[in-house]
């Protein structure tokens, strides 16, 4: 019952993902933070079995963190996709695959671009304008694709993602009841109150 949607604009990615943690039909907790912050301008949001994704999300951290550590310098979001891309490809050839939705943001601060990338469990890489994963992304897809503009400020892209979580609440079942939500831009990863 993962939601989780991203919009990149002009000069930032937004990342949201509910923060309801469930086991089968109970709710578990209900501040669980489903984006994990890999970088100073590098994150991503998960979703999918409870184990995997955590145990996934650290290891892409760790090992993000590790090559940093190496190379002193960060992965740019491009290499960061590849690399994640081939994790969860790797891990699907074994006998314990994840079962791992993400949706990767960043700021290239060489290139001075915001970058989204939608991933799924099958290891498919695509960088998008906008993405969304989950049930809540039949309804939004349709509104991101009506209102994304690429060239928006911070404030109109929050109020499209706005209109994506009121949408999501008036028509699912199973509304996610509150949303954490971070913005990547050329001062890095932080955190917007909702």
């Amino acid at each position: 019952m993962d939601v989780s949607f991203a919009i990149t604009g002009k000069g930032y990615v937004i990342l949201a993902a509910d923060t309801t943690a469930a086991h089968s039909i109970l709710k578990v907790k209900l501040d669980e933070d489903k984006i994990k912050e890999l970088s100073p301008h590098l994150a991503m949001a998960y979703s999918g079995e409870p184990g995997d994704t955590v145990q996934f999300a650290e290891y892409v951290e760790r090992n993000i963190r590790l090559y940093q550590i190496r190379n002193l310098y960060p992965l740019r979001p491009a290499s960061a996709a590849s690399w994640i891309r081939r994790s969860l490809a790797d891990s699907l050839r074994s006998r314990k695959p994840y079962s791992v939705n993400l949706l990767l943001g960043g700021y290239d601060t060489n290139t001075h671009t915001p970058h989204l990338y939608w991933m799924d469990y099958l290891g498919t890489l695509t960088e998008v304008p906008f993405g969304a994963h989950g049930y809540g992304s039949y309804f939004a897809l349709s509104l991101l694709d009506r209102y994304h503009d690429p060239e928006a400020p911070l404030e109109e892209g929050l109020a499209v993602l706005r209109r994506c979580i009121d949408e999501v609440a008036k028509r699912l079942i199973v509304a996610q009841p509150k949303y954490k939500v971070k913005v990547i831009d050329k001062d890095g990863v932080r955190e917007i109150e909702f």
